[in-house]
């Protein structure tokens, strides 16, 4: 119970966001950060309302078929 008590209260007290900010300082300050091999999730990040994109969407399948009509 401890460690759920001491997590609940790290969290509460924005204990996580402060050791990232931290910890990219000192990647950055060691010139140990490189931005080359980095990824960004989706699964991370809300879209309220499902976002909003001005873009066309790209079909991810196979080119369509030619018509046969």
């Amino acid at each position: 119970m401890t460690a759920w008590r001491r997590l609940r209260d790290w969290t509460e007290a924005g204990v996580w966001p402060r050791l990232h900010a931290t910890l990219l300082s000192e990647l950055r300050r060691a010139d140990l950060l490189d931005l080359d091999d980095c990824a960004v999730d989706g699964s991370h990040i809300r879209a309220l309302k499902g976002g909003t994109s001005s873009a066309l969407h790209r079909s991810t399948g196979p080119d369509s078929a030619p018509s046969t009509t």
